[in-house]
């Protein structure tokens, strides 16, 4: 062997030393990297784990909201709709007392009384749906009690007579107009 030859197994030793130590230190790099890798992803995975629980936690936040406003404004409906009989006849009573010849102070006393629960029914979200005679029947907003033969022909398809006042209490209709329909 000539003296390069020596050298180069001399240098070979130290060069194969510093290469093991290099690729031990990038294997502990990786090792390394790995683990900080490992807990980035659990960081991000828990990350996404809390916020979606934060989004879940909200939604159920609106929808409890959401309901409690729609049970406040129809808890009174039980309560409505046991009314509306009342409403029906006192209308019937002034009807009635129209026809009679004491119309004084009877018929003064009793639409006082029905001035007076139309404002405390209206206070608590009642409303009247306004049907009047004429108007054309629509089956999404009344219910037909039955259909006669039209007087006229311009009565066809249109209210003859309103048998109920329909309510809503809100948005909500909690009873639909009857009403008899022109045929």
């Amino acid at each position: 062997m000539s003296k390069k030859d020596k050298n180069k197994k001399v240098e070979d030793p130290q060069v194969e030393d510093q290469a093991t130590v290099t690729a031990e230190s990038e294997e502990q790099q990786e090792e390394t990297k790995t683990a900080e890798e490992q807990l980035q992803d659990q960081l991000v995975a828990e990350k996404e784990k809390f916020m979606r629980l934060f989004a879940e936690f909200e939604n159920y936040k609106k929808r409890t909201t959401k309901e409690r406003i729609e049970l406040f404004k129809t808890a009174s409906q039980d309560v409505m709709l046991a009314m509306l009989p009342i409403l029906d006849d006192f209308e019937r009573a002034l009807a009635h007392i129209e026809e009679t010849e004491e119309t004084g102070e009877l018929r003064k006393g009793v639409l006082l009384i029905q001035s007076k629960l139309i404002r405390t029914l209206e206070q608590k979200g009642l409303a009247k749906i306004e049907v009047r005679q004429g108007d054309v029947f629509n089956a999404d907003n009344h219910e037909a009690v039955t259909q006669i033969p039209a007087p006229s022909d311009d009565l066809k398809g249109k209210i003859i007579d309103v048998v109920e006042q329909g309510y809503k209490l809100g948005d909500k209709v909690i009873r639909f107009p009857k009403v008899v329909v022109g045929q």
